[in-house]
């Protein structure tokens, strides 16, 4: 069995690679004094598109997203940045919803599967 581990802690890994397919943990931004979901939605998927490219894929490989936003009445905002990052054609499934993310400062987080070509 060949599981890759990419920046792999005591606690979780930021992706996992298996049998063509990678999982990435749920990102979020890096800089949380960036209090607009727009900025901090552009950061997660900045690392995300890091993340892909680190394991040999790219966004146009999604296969599904799930993105918790602290407050749903972001929704609108959220996905005006999704809408301008996401591949076309290359849609994934995806689930939106609202939760209490890690930390009150933390506005967005996203955690995307992919297809390793």
């Amino acid at each position: 069995m060949n599981i890759r581990r990419i920046e792999g802690g005591s606690r979780m890994s930021q992706a996992v690679v298996y049998n063509g397919i990678v999982w990435l943990a749920g990102q979020v931004a890096s800089d949380t004094n960036d209090t607009s979901v727009a900025g901090q939605t552009q950061q997660a998927l900045a690392e995300i598109d890091r993340l892909l490219a680190q394991t040999g894929t790219n966004k146009t490989n999604l296969l599904s997203a799930s993105i918790w936003l602290a407050d749903i009445d972001t929704f609108d905002e959220m996905n005006a940045v999704w809408d301008a990052w996401i591949a076309p054609g290359a849609t994934p499934a995806r689930a939106t919803v609202e939760a209490r993310l890690a930390g009150p400062e933390y506005l967005v987080e996203i955690a995307v599967v992919a297809a390793v070509p």
